[in-house]
């Protein structure tokens, strides 16, 4: 009987939750503007410190976000071959060193003149550093950009974030634990391999693993699909590698007909657990937290934001775009979120203000960057 009405008030909230969202989503696109920063607040309002925390259903709309961000980041890998991305990165490294160059200094210098130890402001320097993948996926489908001219270079830049992130998350977890240079290098060498090994098995094999799943019924190529999603991501993460870079790579390898038919079928599921995915973002953050450093937090998102701004221009430039889609590859460029909240949680322990700073960094951010695209249209 305990268990029956557990069930019951946890199918309420969700099904409230969900319905909640809807109403969101009809707004948004009633004004026409994204739903993202709606879905935060909402987030904020019903966790933990909100209006009405849903306790019961965390853990199911924790695991739903999750599979929101390797969804979003496999979709937009749906849209690029191999080939294509193997050419991107090539072209798009000196915008990866920038983007590095002009992102990562402002976290860095604005935790030592904090007075923090170094670890706590390295680890800030990683959340001002890192674009979140998620909300940018969700914009560009949002706004119909995925076949704009500029969307490549956008993508080259996230991807570089993202293998940089192979490297930087298992050497920060390692130096956090205290434990010696075997260690280290043995972390970040299985890391960089298992990228190296996924994106290979992409590029050369990409094509004659699509024809082997590929299938008359669209149950089993959804279920296949689908599965295969969730099982590369999740050994991916447990390798110290991104789960979203897993699924991204998992949306390279797919092509043909293959990945039209996985995009019509996939994409629902997609919209419904990236909902869940800003809304659980908003959740995570007590808004009894955020009120000390919201000054710093805004400070810090608005230099943050133009030197993004900066990057996403310069690489379009490079690229030999005009102002309209430089500026356009600079604004959607702007959001943080999904990475920046995991390396702040991972210094929790170091610095009490640096979740905190974090939180409010990240949503300030997360709100302000769709915000930004759409207003480059």
């Amino acid at each position: 009987m305990v268990s029956t009405a557990h069930a019951s008030v946890s199918f309420i909230e969700l099904g409230s939750a969900v319905i909640g969202l809807a109403i969101l989503a009809r707004i948004a696109n009633r004004w026409g503007f994204s739903a993202i920063p709606l879905y935060l607040l909402a987030g904020l309002a019903f966790g933990n410190g909100g209006l009405v925390p849903l306790n019961v259903s965390a853990n199911f709309i924790h695991t739903g976000a999750e599979i929101g961000v390797l969804l979003l980041l496999f979709m937009l890998g749906l849209e690029y071959t191999g080939e294509q991305l193997t050419k991107t990165l090539r072209s798009g490294f000196p915008a990866g060193l920038a983007d590095l160059v002009l992102n990562f200094p402002p976290g860095l210098a604005a935790g030592l003149l904090l007075g923090w130890k170094l670890l706590p402001a390295v680890l800030l320097g990683g959340v001002t550093y890192i674009s979140s993948s998620g909300i940018i996926a969700k914009i560009l489908g949002e706004l119909q950009r995925l076949d704009f001219p500029e969307t490549p270079t956008v993508i080259s830049v996230l991807v570089i974030e993202d293998l940089a992130m192979a490297v930087y998350l298992p050497l920060v977890a390692v130096l956090i634990t205290g434990e010696g240079p075997l260690r280290l290098a043995i972390s970040i060498s299985i890391a960089v391999a298992t990228v190296c090994l996924v994106l290979f098995i992409a590029v050369r094999y990409g094509q004659s693993l699509s024809r082997f799943v590929a299938h008359e019924s669209e149950e089993v190529v959804l279920l296949t699909t689908f599965g295969t999603v969730l099982l590369i991501g999740g050994i991916a993460e447990r390798l110290l590698v991104s789960a979203a870079i897993g699924a991204f790579l998992v949306g390279i390898a797919v092509s043909g007909p293959l990945a039209e038919q996985s995009h019509r079928l996939l994409a629902p599921l997609r919209d419904l657990f990236a909902a869940m995915f800003f809304f659980f973002f908003g959740m995570q953050i007590d808004p009894a937290s955020l009120t000390s450093v919201l000054g710093l937090a805004a400070a810090l998102g608005i230099v943050t934001a133009l030197t993004k701004v900066l990057t996403g221009y310069w690489a379009a430039q490079r690229g030999g775009m005009g102002k309209r889609e430089r500026f356009r590859a600079g604004t959607v460029l702007v959001a943080r979120g999904e990475f920046s909240i995991v390396i702040a949680s991972l210094g929790a322990g170091l610095e009490p203000k640096l979740g905190p700073l974090a939180a409010a960094y990240v949503l300030f951010l997360a709100i302000l960057g769709p915000i930004c695209a759409r207003a480059a249209k």
